[in-house]
């Protein structure tokens, strides 16, 4: 094989690895403000009538933070990104609505956008640079 082949795959291994982690970071730095601020984020939560705001910050926390996470590191990567999708797309619908607020309507194309990013995730795995990837080797090797 030939250097400029060798490189490609190279980067083409890569670039899924960077893709989660440019995705999981939004989630990362979502869930540590809401850990670190919890009062504004029950806040928002009460705002749109939502009930036990506490039990659904801790929910959001864990989604984020927990999730973020974990697509980064590619651990159960297909899975993760599922359901950081559905979570994208149902704060879009239920925080982002008032589309004729252009400041919302930004946030709920942002969080379409993601979901959009992350069912690629799920159509196509973590890659090649993922634990997800690590662990079907090890089991491969065990296997032979």
């Amino acid at each position: 094989m030939n250097t400029t082949a060798t490189q490609s795959i190279a980067i083409q291994s890569a670039l899924p690895a960077i893709g989660r982690v440019l995705l999981a970071a939004i989630f990362i730095f979502s869930g540590i403000g809401k850990a670190l601020a919890p009062s504004g984020a029950i806040g928002y939560i009460e705002s749109v009538g939502l009930p036990f705001a506490t039990l659904g910050l801790a929910a959001a926390i864990a989604i984020e933070l927990g999730g973020g996470v974990m697509l980064a590191l590619g651990i159960r990567t297909r899975l993760v990104a599922a359901v950081l999708a559905a979570f994208s797309v149902v704060t879009a619908l239920v925080f982002h609505n008032a589309l004729g607020d252009q400041n919302q309507l930004i946030h709920f194309l942002k969080n379409i956008a993601m979901a959009g990013g992350l069912l690629q995730v799920v159509a196509f795995g973590a890659g090649a640079y993922s634990l997800d990837a690590a662990a079907a080797r090890k089991g491969a090797l065990q296997a032979a």
